[in-house]
C-alpha cells in the first residue's frame, strides 16, 4: 500500500480560515510551533523550521513575550477557581482589582470603567456613551464625530466610522457607516533630546482648522476622537502634542467629550505610560487594549470621568446602553492585574528607554537605502518607511530567512518589540529589517 502524506499544518489552513486582511487563497501563512520569551518557532510550507524574533510583540500586545512564568501562573490560579461568569448582577475579584488599578495607573480625573472584549468594542462603548452623555445634557442633536485623517480605531462599524475615510475602509460598506468629520492629519513631529517637536507655523495653520471645524459643526458635534501623538495602523505617524492639547482646549470650549484611544499607546510604548503625558492632557473618555493582559487574552476597557459617568446615571436610562457576554472575563482580568503589576515592577521605563535607544541604532542603516523615504523612533516603535508600497509577502520570507518575524503593511516596514527584549534581540530586529528592505526593495 502507497503511504498516504498527512497534510500539514498549513496545508490544512489554506481555504479554510480567513486571516486579518487575506484572501482565502492568499500567500501560505507560517505555523507557529511554539514561543517562549521573544522567540517565535515557526514551520513553512515546505515544512521548513525557523526560529525568530518577534519584532511585532503579536500585534503590540505581548510586551512581555511568551510563556512568562506570573502570566502563567495568574491564568492557572484563576482557571482553578472560574474560568467565566457572567457579568450581569454579578461581580468577582479580578474584575474589581483590575478597575481599580486601571484608575490609579490613568490619567487624573478618569474615575470609571467599562470593561470590553476588545479594542474595537471598547471604541463602541466610548462613542456611544459620548452620545449618551450629550443626550443626556439636553443636546439630542450632537451625535456625530470629529476625527483625524491618518485615523484609526478598529474594525467594527461605528469604530470604522472615525477611521480614515480614504484610506480606511468606508467606501466598502455605502449607506452603513455613519459620515463623520475629519481633520487633516496633525503635522509631522520628531524626537529630538527627549521632546516631540514640529513645524509651529504648520501646528498653528492646523489649530485653526481645528478651532474652525468644531465652531461651524459644535451644535451637532457629540466628541472629538484622536490616537495621542502616534496614530498606529493609520501609518505609525508621530504627531505633535500641541494638536492633541488644542483638541482638549477646543472640545472644552464647545462642550464636547475628548476621547483617547490608547490602544495601542497605552502602558508605556511611546516612552510615556499613556500618550496623553506627551501633552499633559486628561481626556473625558480614554480606551485602553492590546498590552492590557500582556497578548494573553483578548480584553480591553473604556475609561471615563465622574461628570461624564454621573450624566448618564442621572439620565432617565441611568445605564450605559451595552454588554457583551465576555465582559469581565475573569481569565483575562486576572491576566492583566498580573501583567500591569509586572509592567511596574519590571521597571517599563527602562526597558523602553533601551528599546528607544537600540532601535536608533539599529534601523539607521536604513536610511541610506535608495527605497526608504523616512526612518523614525518614537519609545518602543521603529518605522522605515519606503518610498514605494512594500511588498509584504516577499518582505516578511526575507526577514524570517534573516531571523526576524515582521508584519509589513502600505508602504512600511516597522517593529514593536516586546518590552523585554535583549541588546542583542534589538539589533537583530535591526538587522533582519535593514536586510530584507535591501534585498526586496534595495
Amino acid at each position: 500500500m502507497p503511504k498516504v502524506r498527512t497534510p500539514s499544518l498549513v496545508e490544512r489552513d489554506r481555504g479554510l480560515l480567513w486571516h486579518p486582511y487575506a484572501p482565502l487563497d492568499g500567500p501560505a501563512p507560517y505555523a507557529v510551533t511554539s514561543a517562549s520569551g521573544t522567540r517565535l518557532h515557526l514551520q513553512a510550507a515546505d515544512g521548513t523550521n525557523f526560529e525568530v524574533v518577534d519584532a511585532m510583540s503579536s500585534w503590540w500586545s505581548a510586551v512581555h513575550g511568551y510563556r512568562h512564568p506570573e502570566l502563567d501562573a495568574a491564568l492557572s490560579r484563576q482557571a482553578g477557581q472560574f474560568s467565566h461568569v457572567m457579568f450581569g448582577g454579578l461581580t468577582h475579584q479580578p474584575a474589581v482589582e483590575l478597575a481599580e488599578r486601571l484608575v490609579d495607573l490613568a490619567p487624573d480625573g478618569l474615575a470609571h470603567v467599562f470593561l470590553a472584549d476588545s479594542g474595537s468594542v471598547s471604541v463602541e462603548v466610548a462613542l456611544k456613551l459620548a452620545v449618551q452623555y450629550q443626550r443626556a445634557t439636553g443636546l439630542p442633536r450632537r451625535t456625530r464625530f470629529l476625527a483625524l485623517r491618518g485615523s484609526y480605531h478598529g474594525d467594527t462599524f461605528a469604530a470604522m466610522s472615525v477611521c480614515d475615510p480614504v484610506d480606511g475602509m468606508h467606501a466598502e460598506f455605502p449607506r452603513m457607516v455613519a459620515e463623520q468629520l475629519f481633520l487633516p492629519r496633525p503635522p509631522q513631529a520628531r524626537l529630538v533630546n527627549g521632546e516631540l517637536l514640529s513645524d509651529p507655523h504648520e501646528v498653528h495653520a492646523w489649530i485653526a482648522v481645528l478651532e474652525d471645524t468644531v465652531h461651524r459643526h459644535r451644535e451637532e458635534l457629540a466628541a472629538i476622537i484622536v490616537e495621542p501623538v502616534l496614530q498606529g495602523a493609520g501609518g505609525m505617524h508621530i504627531y505633535a502634542p500641541e494638536c492633541v492639547r488644542a483638541a482638549r482646549r477646543v472640545a472644552s470650549e464647545h462642550g464636547l467629550l475628548l476621547i483617547l484611544d490608547e490602544i495601542a499607546t497605552g502602558f508605556g510604548r511611546t516612552g510615556k505610560l499613556f500618550a496623553a503625558e506627551w501633552a499633559a492632557v486628561t481626556p473625558d473618555i480614554m480606551c485602553v487594549g492590546k498590552a492590557l493582559t500582556g497578548g494573553y487574552l483578548t480584553l480591553a476597557a473604556m475609561l471615563c470621568t465622574r461628570a461624564v459617568a454621573l450624566a448618564v446615571t442621572d439620565s432617565p436610562l441611568r445605564a450605559l446602553l451595552h454588554g457583551p457576554t465576555f465582559m469581565g472575563n475573569p481569565l483575562a482580568c486576572a491576566v492583566a492585574v498580573a501583567s500591569l503589576q509586572l509592567l511596574e515592577s519590571s521597571g517599563w521605563q527602562q526597558q523602553v528607554a533601551a528599546l528607544e535607544s537600540g532601535l536608533h541604532a539599529a534601523l539607521a542603516p536604513a536610511a541610506g537605502l535608495s527605497s526608504v523615504a523616512h526612518v523614525r523612533v518614537l519609545g518602543g516603535v521603529g518605522v522605515i518607511q519606503l518610498n514605494v508600497p512594500v511588498d509584504v509577502a516577499a518582505v516578511t520570507r526575507a526577514a524570517v530567512e534573516h531571523g526576524v518575524w515582521v508584519r509589513p503593511f502600505r508602504d512600511l516596514v516597522y517593529t514593536m518589540p516586546p518590552y523585554v527584549s535583549s541588546a542583542g534581540d534589538v539589533a537583530a530586529i535591526g538587522a533582519g529589517l535593514c536586510t530584507a528592505v535591501a534585498r526586496v526593495h534595495g
